[in-house]
């Protein structure tokens, strides 16, 4: 992962990020009525971030420069529209929030949950925490450290994750995290079911319920969103 090309404090850097969103792709006409629908009132917070994401996420290696294009089509909201899957009131802790995807899409459609962003690379939290500062949200926590660090300390409904690893691997790193209510709701792609076949031992060992693929963002995205939904517990 390439380093931040500017040694810029962060101070300056959140200065240069909040005032470069212009640099954002704009949000076409076409995928606007996806963005009020997920996201409300908080549209305008959501192009804030998309321009952080295009500035200083890509200057400081979270995203490369070809993803800026599509952004909001394959990246916020691909990842937004996980918000229905969340109870009212959730708490929610995001393993691996990289640039925020999904952690901080989520948390500005869904102001009732509570998010905790994990992540063990100190310049994305540093990312993180400059762009959570300027987008004041208020119902967002970043903590720098590795999730199977944090599993005493951290107990949450929903676990979130995209694009971290196969579900095999992905298990031990987010079951540990959750109340014998919860459930992980993991972003993939068509390898779901594959991956799925490939995590029964885990499934197993942590004594999981039956995972469930749900397909969301039919009737509003070019390409729905995939996501593996997984009980901590199967019923009793």
């Amino acid at each position: 992962m390439a380093e931040p090309r500017d040694p810029q404090t962060p101070a300056a850097e959140a200065e240069a990020g909040t005032s470069s969103t212009s640099a954002a792709p704009a949000l076409e006409a076409t995928l606007r009525p996806a963005a009020e629908r997920v996201f409300g009132d908080a549209v305008p917070r959501a192009e804030r971030y998309v321009g952080h994401l295009a500035t200083t996420g890509t200057e400081w290696g979270l995203l490369g420069p070809r993803e800026v294009p599509r952004l909001w089509e394959r990246h916020v909201l691909n990842c937004a529209v996980v918000a229905e899957l969340l109870p009212e009131g959730a708490l929610v802790a995001d393993v691996g929030s990289g640039a925020g995807l999904p952690g901080l899409c989520l948390a500005l459609a869904r102001p009732d949950c509570h998010f905790t962003l994990i992540e063990p690379l100190e310049r994305r939290v540093t990312w993180l925490e400059m762009v959570v500062a300027d987008l004041g949200l208020t119902n967002v926590e970043v903590v720098r450290a590795r999730s199977e660090q944090v599993a005493d300390e951290i107990q949450v409904d929903v676990v979130t994750a995209r694009a971290v690893s196969a579900l095999k691997t992905l298990l031990p790193l987010t079951m540990p995290l959750l109340r014998s209510s919860g459930e992980l709701l993991a972003i993939k792609g068509r390898s779901a079911a594959d991956e799925i076949t490939a995590a029964q031992k885990p499934l197993r060992k942590y004594g999981c319920g039956e995972p469930e693929i749900v397909t969301l963002g039919e009737d509003l995205l070019p390409e729905p969103t995939t996501v593996v939904r997984v009980p901590a517990r199967r019923s009793r």
